[in-house]
């Protein structure tokens, strides 16, 4: 029978893709031996292909003799059958759809294991990170923030962890946007457990990647990794928590050397939160308390014509909640009365007009317009 070209193809593919799995596999290459690798023979064919003696004038006489010998095969056709699934991808620095942002750092991951829209990867995105451990005010700033930006075309890109990130990939969907969690584990493991459920939604909605293997389990060593594709791939990184020894402050240190914005949210001088944000300000970070600095710094109307409004918000000047309120101190019940929304939904909007900085709140949970 006649193998149709399309058939081809796809098969030639599956059998190129092979190739990068299995060097990704041996022990000893990482992503910068790899791209030494590249540069040298120019492909994953050539590196097979390549002697021992040519070899070893590149990598070691261990990663050489490794190359030349029998790979596990169960391993790739694993991962194969993985990509044959509904939204799984894998993405290698010599497809089209590489991220060009990530290009731009000293040490981009050579495969980016995919699942759902990839379109995302060439988005402009920005990065929110943060403390696990986030208090209730840090988490409902990451969600209003993520909100608010994706009302101007921006993805958000976090990490998946509890607190800080959860919320910041949560306020993006809530506005119907665009979001990126980039994980340090393999792609067929949800970790944490707990976002199980919003893992899923934003394979639908958004997109999940990591450089790690099918199969790789939760390790202290692949988060620090991971920080650099989530600053690699951002336009700027938001820190909203983070105490001075947190990995989002290895992010913020990413960001700056990558040649991105780094902005913070400070917090209360008391707060072992706050510390970690108020150093990266004093370290030259934007200080952030309006979603307008933000919006200001990365010249954000500039990407979009339309003014921004996030599916179930309004942040244009006909917001209800404006017209209701007057000048006069209100309380959140009386704006639920009025504007007959549910208590979410009002505090929602209150979030992002106050991060506007078109009204403030005040002592006793009372809010008013800023003249």
């Amino acid at each position: 029978m006649q193998t149709s070209t399309s058939e081809a193809n796809d098969s030639e593919s599956l059998q190129e893709k092979s190739l990068w799995i299995s060097l990704s596999n041996i022990s000893g290459i990482g992503s910068k031996t790899f791209l030494q690798l590249l540069n040298a023979f120019g492909n994953p064919s050539n590196i097979y292909a390549a002697s021992y003696k040519q070899l070893i004038e590149v990598v070691s006489e261990k990663i050489a003799s490794e190359i030349h010998q029998v790979v596990d095969q169960d391993a790739i056709k694993d991962t194969l059958h993985w990509l044959t699934q509904t939204n799984n991808h894998l993405v290698t620095l010599a497809d089209t759809n590489y991220p060009q942002a990530l290009l731009e750092i000293a040490d981009p991951p050579v495969l980016l294991y995919a699942k759902g829209n990839l379109a995302l990867l060439n988005q402009p995105s920005l990065a929110i990170v943060g403390s696990r451990n986030a208090s209730v005010q840090g988490e409902k700033n990451a969600e209003a923030f993520a909100q608010g930006l994706c009302g101007y075309g921006l993805c958000i890109i976090s990490g998946l962890a509890l607190g800080i990130d959860g919320a910041a990939h949560r306020g993006a969907l809530k506005a119907n946007g665009a979001t990126i969690a980039v994980v340090g584990t393999g792609l067929d493991i949800v970790y944490p457990a707990q976002h199980r459920d919003l893992a899923h939604q934003i394979v639908e909605r958004g997109l999940i990647i990591s450089e790690f293997a099918l199969g790789t389990p939760s390790k202290p060593q692949n988060f620090p990794r991971r920080n650099r594709i989530i600053s690699g791939l951002s336009l700027g990184c938001l820190v909203v928590e983070a105490n001075l020894q947190s990995g989002s402050q290895i992010t913020a240190r990413l960001s700056a050397e990558q040649g991105r914005e780094v902005f913070a949210i400070p917090g209360s001088i008391h707060s072992p939160m706050s510390k970690g944000c108020h150093q990266l300000i004093k370290q030259g970070a934007k200080l952030v308390d309006s979603l307008q600095d933000i919006v200001e710094e990365l010249n954000l109307h500039a990407l979009t014509s339309t003014p921004p409004q996030p599916e179930g918000q309004v942040l244009t000047h006909n917001n209800p909640l404006m017209q209701i309120m007057g000048y006069e101190q209100v309380s959140l019940e009386h704006l639920v009365q009025l504007s007959g929304l549910t208590v979410s939904e009002v505090s929602s909007m209150l979030m992002l007009l106050e991060l506007e900085g078109r009204i403030t709140s005040l002592a006793g949970g009372l809010y008013q317009k800023i003249v």
